[in-house]
């Protein structure tokens, strides 16, 4: 009975979370919101899923890509050409599309393992294929090419769009309080302690008889699949996706940053993150626009690198590390 309670008590906080986030909207409503936050806590619901999954394989299984745009691009794509090209419902191109990003990252997981990459190498190597697929989608009639593919506009619910936004800030609150479950339930499995070995020490994880290759490869279809139902989400939420949007840069930067800055291969490090990284973003261009009158483009990007160099230089385990480290001295 002890053993039950003690594996409960481990998704308490996840259930805390889960209700506060449920709550949100009802209490901006209470304030008066104009709907500008809500937007706001929706897109960070739709990254953070994209950070979650980046941080399965780069924050648990220690290999850090540079291009999870390449995961997320096809979720996007695969969502937009599904509805919008082949008249697949939503719903059902959502699943699709999900499973388009896993076997993608499969694939690319297998040509750079199989080769032994690690480190920079592999880093490289997903930031050579998020480009590639940029430049193809970029020319690729069936994407809309350059133009990028609209979505067409059917609120209905049948039709994954609502009247409501509250509604689809529920449906993305609860895949990521489901990825949130899954994190907290790779930490208590075997799987979660052969990725945190393979991030370790490779060499002696395999010499322990651990099937790096099979472990690696398990873990980068995981994350693809996370991610690119981050991609999918987007597209359905924004009705409008391009080939710069989809594999620019921009998404590999926001999946990257947001689990250091929140706490790399930690269960909320990547929700903290990306709530810091784009609500000061938002707060700097708001700041911005009042004082001078207009806004200062990139001064997001400014700002990121700044809390990067911060996070490293004063809080190595990201914000999670920090609040723990502090609970620890006021005890």
């Amino acid at each position: 009975m002890t053993a039950g309670r003690s594996g409960l008590s481990d998704f308490l906080p996840i259930a805390v979370v889960a209700l506060a986030l449920a709550l949100l909207p009802t209490g901006l409503t209470l304030a008066g919101s104009t709907g500008t936050l809500l937007n706001l806590a929706i897109t960070i619901l739709i990254l953070s899923l994209a950070a979650q999954g980046w941080n399965i394989a780069g924050g648990y299984g220690g290999q850090f890509s540079f291009g999870h745009a390449a995961f997320f691009g096809m979720g996007a794509y695969g969502q937009a050409v599904l509805q919008a090209r082949l008249g697949v419902n939503p719903w059902v191109a959502l699943p699709l599309a999900v499973t388009l990003g896993s076997l993608v990252g499969l694939g690319i997981g297998y040509l750079a393992f199989r080769a032994r990459l690690r480190g920079s190498y592999f880093a490289l190597v997903t930031l050579a294929f998020a480009e590639v697929f940029r430049i193809l989608a970029n020319a690729a009639p069936f994407t809309g090419g350059a133009a990028g593919t609209l979505l067409p506009l059917d609120v209905r619910p049948a039709n994954f769009q609502f009247a409501a936004r509250e509604t689809f800030f529920y449906l993305a609150l609860v895949m990521v309080v489901a990825v949130l479950v899954l994190n907290r339930l790779i930490e208590r499995s075997r799987f979660g302690a052969y990725l945190v070995a393979v991030r370790e020490n490779e060499d002696a994880a395999r010499s322990l008889g651990v099937d790096t290759l099979a472990v690696k490869l398990k873990a980068i279809a995981l994350s693809a699949a996370i991610t690119a139902a981050s991609g999918a989400l987007y597209t359905q939420k924004f009705l409008y996706i391009d080939a710069n949007i989809a594999f620019g840069s921009w998404i590999s930067v926001e999946a990257l940053l947001a689990p250091i800055i929140g706490g790399i291969g930690t269960v909320f490090g990547p929700l903290v993150g990306t709530a810091t990284l784009l609500g000061l973003g938002e707060l700097a261009k708001t700041g911005i626009h009042a004082a001078f009158g207009s806004a200062i483009p990139g001064i997001d990007l400014i700002l990121y690198g700044v809390l990067l160099v911060a996070a490293i230089a004063f809080a190595p385990q990201g914000v999670m590390g920090l609040v723990a480290r502090l609970t620890r001295g006021g005890r």
